[in-house]
């Protein structure tokens, strides 16, 4: 399959650049500047090698694969047993940073830099061993210009949002959208609804799980959906067949079946643009033609040699041509849009056809929206013993969306759960978890629809939930001695 562990990089893919635990997803071009961590580099040497190789950044911003040596331990032979002794003033370091930088105009590598930084450290023979590895990373991690560039996936596009931009994804973490996409029951052949305010990371997430196989349906807000993210995955054109969208705006006109394609969310505003461009069109034709009126009349009483009228035969002629030109451009311009307009409406209508049939196999919501209303709508698409899962920063929209269907009916199982992340770092005697470590990873609202019961409301279940107190309360008085 494409994108497996031998694939190669290839231009115009998208790849994630990684260092240490920094992530930058960019588009693999030729002759193209990109600066990340610090250093700018040119992708052209890495086509053609495969998917996690690392790189070295040689001079003239070009990339090397990094060859493997193996690491000599006679610099860490000697080690203190106590670091409570060592002062950091600043007076340790030999070499100051014209020495650096000399070193570095010479084209001596990273690693070079970082042994001579060693030798030079009166204090790195008195550190404890641990704190030698730990100084020899630090420089490392400064003055090796290492990248690795990877194979996009859900797992690294998640984490690099998180950990660059979490505003963006509403603090979606990587670990809380692995949940979601269990407990949705994502899989090949799946007809899913998605409705997400992510930058496009769920609906990327749903379809790398389903493999380009079954149908996605995705509800936006506004004037059209966002897909950023999306596109960071790279994936193939079959893929994006089978993804539909449908506005949010128009699903309540879908339930109550007074459903058209006549206006869109963006007809309004693409009228308008037309209009206004028609309406200066027009007034720029009527002084035109005013200008050219009113000129003659006013150049009559004066003599014009015979130069001065070929000029300005030579120029009505070219306005004319101009004009013209602008006219045909503009109805370009309009049969495009045109095209796009009924395009628009074509997908529409297959996209609201598929919600008509009221048989999707789940339902997944992520967005800055409060839950409740847009769960209650959505819920009316999916078919019986079906997943659900709802997503919110916030415990307290959560709390009231549970209460709303339980009163409602026609979902079970509900639970509300919090994901709890932790990371550790695993080395030789010194296994621990980190310092720092995430708040929250927000809250998840899960359940599963059967057939809601048309017959009863909800007043007759509340009417019955309040008989059935006093009835087992009365059993409980008549069965007590007098």
């Amino acid at each position: 399959m494409e994108g497996g562990p031998s694939a190669r990089i290839r231009e115009g893919d998208c790849a994630v650049l990684k260092r240490d635990e920094v992530f930058k997803a960019v588009s693999v071009l030729r002759r193209r500047k990109i600066i990340f961590e610090k250093q700018w580099f040119y992708l052209d040497n890495a086509i053609g090698h495969i998917y996690g190789t690392t790189f070295e950044v040689t001079s003239g911003g070009n990339l090397q694969p990094k060859q493997e040596v193996e690491e000599t331990t006679t610099e860490t032979k000697e080690a203190g047993t106590d670091n409570r002794n060592i002062v950091d003033d600043g007076k340790s370091q030999k070499l100051t940073h014209d020495d650096i930088k000399a070193l570095k105009d010479k084209g001596i590598k990273g690693q070079e830099i970082v042994q001579q930084l060693i030798e030079n450290s009166t204090t790195f023979r008195d550190k404890t061993e641990f704190a030698q590895d730990k100084y020899i990373k630090k420089k490392k991690k400064k003055y090796e210009a290492v990248i690795t560039i990877v194979k996009p996936s859900t797992r690294i596009l998640s984490t690099m949002y998180y950990a660059r931009e979490p505003g963006k994804i509403i603090h979606l973490r990587y670990d809380t959208l692995a949940q979601m996409l269990t407990l949705g029951n994502i899989h090949a052949g799946n007809k899913m609804i998605v409705m997400e305010t992510c930058a496009g990371l769920v609906l990327g997430a749903v379809m790398e799980r389903m493999g380009g196989y079954g149908s996605i349906i995705q509800m936006y807000p506004g004037g059209g959906p966002v897909r950023a993210a999306t596109s960071c995955f790279g994936f193939p054109k079959p893929f994006f067949d089978n993804l539909h969208e449908f506005p949010l705006s128009k699903v309540q006109s879908l339930l109550s079946g007074t459903f058209t394609t006549e206006t869109l969310p963006a007809d309004p505003e693409e009228n308008a643009l037309l209009e206004e461009e028609s309406n200066g069109l027009s007034e720029e034709k009527q002084t035109s033609l005013q200008e050219t009126e009113e000129e003659p009349a006013t150049e009559a009483p004066m003599e014009i040699g015979p130069t001065e009228e070929q000029d300005t035969m030579d120029i009505n002629a070219k306005d004319v041509e101009f004009k013209g030109n602008k006219e045909k451009e503009n109805k370009e311009n309009v049969r495009e849009k045109q095209i796009k307009q009924w395009e628009r409406r074509k997908k529409l209508k297959e996209a609201a056809a598929l919600l008509r049939e009221k048989n999707a196999d789940g339902l997944i919501v992520a967005s800055k929206f409060h839950p409740t209303p847009l769960l209650l709508s959505l819920l009316e698409f999916v078919a019986p013993s079906r997943p659900f899962v709802v997503y919110c920063q916030y415990k307290e929209p959560l709390l009231e969306c549970y209460t709303k269907l339980r009163e409602r009916g026609g979902v079970i199982n509900l639970k509300l759960s919090e994901t709890w992340l932790r990371n550790y770092q695993v080395l030789p005697d010194r296994s621990h978890p980190k310092l720092t470590m995430s708040g929250g990873g927000g809250y998840l609202l899960s359940g599963i629809t059967v057939v809601l019961e048309k017959g009863k409301s909800d007043s007759s279940n509340s009417e019955a939930l309040k008989m059935e107190e006093p009835s087992s309360k009365r059993c409980k008085l008549q069965d007590l001695p007098c």
